[in-house]
């Protein structure tokens, strides 16, 4: 059955007819043409279809799209830095290399974002339990680490 939700999606609104078994990734890259949105695993295990909705880090690939109905959903397509930069958490991860072949990077950096929002500050051994839901193939997590060290370490 098709049901219409409205969304705000990177600060636009968004109205969409929408099939209501859709998932939230297939929305976003199929619909909205925003690919930092990754399928992975589609079972959210692995962190790479990572949205915020309404602040919080959550794998948009067991969410449902009518379950954001009046919510706010930013992607990495949506976050900036002051003076349209770089949002911090992304320079750090190009600071720290933390980047290799970029699939995980974009659920990764929204984890960041919502960490840096929260306004603590973060053990390494923290941000390693606080990343345990993202799987990346290349980095081995250290420069990962590191850069989230920068932005929100203790």
């Amino acid at each position: 059955m098709i049901k219409v939700i409205r969304m705000t999606v990177n600060g636009k609104l968004e109205e969409l007819g929408i099939d209501e078994r859709e998932c939230l990734t297939d929305t976003l890259r199929n619909r909205l043409g925003l690919l930092s949105v990754k399928k992975g695993c589609e079972a959210g295990e692995c962190g790479a279809c990572t949205v915020l909705i309404d602040g919080k880090a959550k794998n948009s690939c067991v969410y449902l799209t009518v379950w954001a109905e009046n919510k706010e959903i930013i992607t990495v397509e949506g976050i900036r830095g002051k003076s349209g930069n770089l949002h911090p958490v992304q320079q750090a991860f190009v600071d720290e290399a933390a980047i290799q072949c970029g699939f995980c990077t974009p659920g990764l950096i929204l984890t960041g974002v919502e960490l840096v929002n929260s306004g603590k500050k973060y053990t390494r051994e923290e941000l390693r339990t606080l990343i345990s839901g993202h799987l990346c193939r290349c980095t081995g997590y250290e420069n990962i680490l590191h850069a989230l060290e920068k932005v929100v370490g203790k």
